[in-house]
């Protein structure tokens, strides 16, 4: 794969990585960009297909899982999920660097191949926390709200395992979690920056 390393970030729902995602879109414009994700669900109103997935068949899907195209891919609630090579490809070939926002399971996919991405953890400060930002996001139901919890708590369990990723951020002041992610990512931030130029 060419261009720059990519980076896979991971972490429970409600840690904050869309928020420090969007500060670093927004403060390195065009060098980041975001793999687009394969998915065989139904598009939900206002969702753009190539934009925010690719909309395909299970049949579809499963061809191409077979085929080896995909980097990872995983089963939700019915569902397949995953994230293709060309997706990442495509990515690369503007030179940017590419985000992946994968879940533990994915991260343990990525490792069997040969992406060599830059693996980063979200993590909140506790699951007490990580309740309380979920239930004031107003957006679950007790039940989904407790499915996510215990995923969570899968999820930091799993990632203690030593080596998975190369940097775990303990999000529980924003501005100093975004300085960590931008310090482990400034390396080939620069190199992007700089290719460009040339």
């Amino acid at each position: 794969m060419q261009g720059p390393r990519p980076v896979v970030l991971s972490g429970p729902s409600g840690a904050g990585k869309s928020t420090l995602l969007k500060k670093l879109f927004k403060d390195y414009e065009n060098v980041f960009g975001f793999s687009v994700s394969h998915t065989t669900r139904q598009p939900r109103p206002g969702e753009v297909n190539g934009k925010d997935y690719h909309f395909v068949s299970r049949e579809e899907m499963q061809k191409e899982i077979d085929a080896g195209e995909f980097i990872e891919h995983a089963e939700f609630s019915g569902n397949m999920y995953g994230t293709s090579k060309g997706a990442v490809q495509a990515v690369q070939a503007q030179n940017q660097i590419c985000v992946l926002d994968i879940d533990i399971q994915g991260v343990k996919n990525i490792k069997k191949t040969e992406l060599n991405p830059i693996y980063i953890s979200v993590q909140p400060p506790s699951i007490e926390i990580l309740e309380k930002r979920l239930r004031d996001r107003k957006t679950e139901t007790e039940e989904s709200l407790q499915k996510r919890l215990s995923a969570a708590r899968v999820d930091l369990e799993l990632s203690k395992e030593p080596g998975l990723f190369d940097l775990v951020i303990i999000n529980d002041d924003l501005e100093k979690a975004y300085s960590e992610l931008k310090e482990v990512l400034l390396e080939e931030i620069k190199k992007t920056e700089e290719s460009r130029k040339s």
